[in-house]
């Protein structure tokens, strides 16, 4: 499985195959165990042991990790998150508004917004299922909604035009 770690302003790649991570290259060996009765995991990268706990940060994919007592602020995201981050508009700097898309094939299970709404960035707009999750769609930028090209109970496909802002 690959993944894509914010740490400090840096991205770093990561994969992992069973045992074994990839980071930018380099193989290492890997394993995490639990210590009982504590919030506390131990993380063996290669010959290196250290003492971390990982918290929930406010969004999804944001963690707060202590590692041998240091916090850091990190985002790890799958190959699908990032995507759907992608095409939702969420993780990409907005350069102005855009079209809603489904960023995958799902149904839709609310609409927030109507046309002439104005909404403002983050706001969510449309609320989509997909593999028995519910998904809420939102604005990337501040704008108006111009139009709406989908209703409650609709089964979408994949970039399938949902709203239009303006």
């Amino acid at each position: 499985m690959k993944y894509f770690v914010s740490v400090g302003g840096r991205e770093i790649e990561l994969s992992f195959d069973g045992d074994e991570i990839d980071v930018g290259g380099s193989t290492l060996r890997a394993s995490v165990a639990d210590v009982a009765g504590t919030p506390v995991r131990m993380l063996t990268i290669g010959d290196e042991v250290h003492r971390i706990v990982v918290r929930p940060g406010a969004t999804r994919g944001a963690y707060v990790l202590w590692v041998d007592g240091y916090r850091h602020e990190v985002e790890a995201l799958d190959e699908r998150m990032r995507a759907i981050r992608a095409l939702a508009g969420q993780s990409a700097t907005a350069t102005g508004p855009a079209p809603l898309l489904a960023p995958m094939p799902g149904m839709i299970v609310r609409i927030s917004v109507q046309a002439g709404d104005v909404v403002q960035a983050g706001q969510g707009l449309v609320v989509m299922e997909a593999m028995k999750m519910e998904n809420e769609l939102r604005a990337p930028v501040a704008a108006t909604v111009k139009a709406v090209h989908t209703q409650v109970g609709t089964a979408v496909e994949k970039g399938a035009l949902l709203l239009e802002l303006e």
